[in-house]
């Protein structure tokens, strides 16, 4: 047999179709060079796969090989199991995983369990089809489980009478690639905890990962107070977050140059009335065809660029705060992949967390530390500019825009109310400062981000403080209320499928996701929550009509 060069792999379909099975394999999973023998299709792992036909398998040290007999001239051997006869559109499916085998063997194998089965049906003289049982192909394919030797030696050394007296032990993570342990907690949880994850390091160094969780299905809480928990033990290589890699870098370099057009661009349209009316018509009649000569625009970028700026000062403000919230706690973040928007420069960025959260007040501060940072910048900005706006010696750096923009926040718009009065905002268009359009996007960027849902920034801080059932109930209203558009006006549905498609999905648990975080700290995330509300609702006409926030009838 030869030696192994290359191996790639390719998504597994869960049907495959076969007579001739190598032609129409659509597992696409090739070991080159592994073997010379026709037919031959290896697999790393300790278990079997499905076969059909006339199958024999054979051990390859860590890998499993499949051979099938496609014609009478091909009869070699490919290890010394068993064919299992019959033509090949009645042949059944079986699948069989070996629960203890490891490493080489060069014993004869034996027949296959027939546990699973599933028979194939004729689709034509050429084709017959069958389903493989998906479950093992994960089982096949999926993470590394936890070893069962670990499990007992960890079992017997770490837990106990003065730790946690272990009752059950349950399949963890999302394969079942972990052990859970359940009992009764026999000491102060932290502490328990802390002295836990010591022993574990000494026992088997750098290999496993535990994690303190709440008991799933508990029925009662813990008699010394607190939820009941339990025990989750995972390997490192499958609990710890990937690294960056190369095209990632790529991917948000990319990103990155597409959303300083985007700034550039709100930077230009900022301008409207300045704007040649050949463009202004092209952009804003919907019967308009012909495109104008953008070259026109070329003039307006020089003036687009301090907008332009100050948004993508407000998105590096937002990154930086994250990264020095994370920095003490010997956190990792990835790098910022930013989402380029043209109605405010962008709709932030997606950052990652690169290492397990130690518990979740870490959760929450690093959570918050970023829109706190960028609306704290976006504040000034905005304050300033509506400053500047009311005054006369800067009227020719003055843009106007229409009075209905400031309908399109009711915290943003009656902050504007009380500063420029209700002569300047009563009116089709109010001149202002470009610093309030960057002000203004910056906190409608940092408002959309501490959304209480997915792993948005307001999902973690939720998640964190009140834990994963309440994220539940808030992500469902957050979704509500975008569907409906009462939050975000028209930038709901673009932000809602943003969501969905992107960021949709919590954050992982924290290494200790038991002890709840202090009373501040669920304050200050309830706060954020409710100016987010109010920065993201729009004012409705009637009200706005009342408040003078822009002109709402007009004769």
């Amino acid at each position: 047999m030869g030696t192994l060069t290359s191996c790639s792999f390719m998504p597994l379909n869960s049907e495959f179709r076969s007579n001739p099975v190598r032609r129409a394999f659509r597992a696409r999973i090739q070991c080159h060079k592994l073997t010379r023998l026709r037919g031959t299709s290896c697999f790393f792992s300790r278990a079997q796969v499905p076969k059909w036909g006339k199958w024999k398998h054979a051990n390859c040290g860590n890998l499993r090989c499949f051979g099938t007999n496609d014609s009478d001239g091909d009869k070699d051997d490919v290890g010394a199991g068993e064919e299992s006869g019959g033509d090949d559109s009645k042949s059944n499916v079986t699948t069989t995983i070996p629960e203890e085998e490891r490493g080489f063997s060069s014993e004869k194998s034996t027949p296959p369990s027939t546990s699973h089965r599933s028979s194939l049906s004729s689709l034509g003289p050429a084709y017959n089809t069958f389903q493989v049982d998906s479950f093992k192909l994960i089982e096949l394919l999926g993470p590394e489980k936890v070893d069962p030797a670990d499990v007992k030696f960890i079992k017997d050394k770490l837990f106990g009478y003065s730790t946690f007296w272990v009752t059950k032990e349950e399949p963890f993570g999302d394969l079942g690639e972990g052990t859970l342990f359940l009992g009764n907690l026999r000491g102060n949880r932290e502490d328990v905890f802390a002295k836990l994850q010591n022993q574990l390091v000494e026992v088997t160094g750098d290999k496993y990962n535990l994690f303190m969780l709440e008991e799933p299905n508990s029925e009662s809480p813990d008699p010394r107070g607190g939820p009941r928990v339990s025990f989750g033990l995972l390997r490192k290589e499958v609990s710890d977050p990937g690294p960056t890699t190369l095209w990632q870098y790529v991917i948000a370099l990319l990103l990155f140059l597409l959303t300083i057009g985007s700034s550039v661009e709100l930077g230009i349209a900022s301008q409207i009335n300045r704007l040649p009316p050949d463009v202004v018509k092209y952009f804003t009649d919907p019967d308009a065809v012909e495109a104008p000569d953008m070259e026109l625009l070329f003039p307006f970028v020089d003036s687009a660029l301090p907008l332009a700026y100050g948004v993508l000062g407000v998105l590096l403000f937002h990154e930086v705060g994250h990264f020095l919230a994370a920095f003490p706690k010997q956190v990792k973040l990835s790098i910022p992949f930013f989402i380029p928007n043209i109605t405010l420069g962008s709709f932030g960025a997606i950052t990652q967390f690169k290492s397990i959260l130690p518990d979740r007040s870490t959760k929450v501060d690093i959570s918050l530390a970023g829109p706190f940072a960028g609306a704290v910048l976006s504040f000034s900005m905005f304050a300033v500019g509506l400053l500047l706006s009311s005054n006369p010696d800067t009227a020719g750096d003055l843009v106007q825009v229409p009075s209905l923009l400031f309908q399109g926040s009711l915290l943003l718009g009656l902050i504007s109310r009380a500063t420029l009065g209700y002569a300047a905002m009563h009116a089709a268009t109010v001149p202002i400062h470009p610093l309030v359009i960057a002000g203004w996007c910056g906190v409608t960027i940092q408002a959309f981000n501490m959304l209480p849902v997915g792993c948005l920034d307001g999902g973690r801080a939720v998640q964190g403080a009140f834990g994963k059932n309440a994220l539940v109930g808030f992500g469902l209203t957050t979704y509500t209320l975008l569907g409906l558009g009462v939050l975000g006006g028209p930038l709901s549905l673009p932000w809602g499928l943003y969501v969905l498609l992107c960021q949709r999905t919590p954050e992982k648990p924290c290494l200790n996701d038991v002890t709840e975080v202090g009373t501040w700290r669920k304050a200050l995330v309830a706060v954020a929550i409710f100016l987010v509300v109010l920065t993201l609702v729009p004012v409705g006409d009637e009200l706005a009509e009342e408040l003078g926030i822009g002109l709402v009838t007009a004769f």
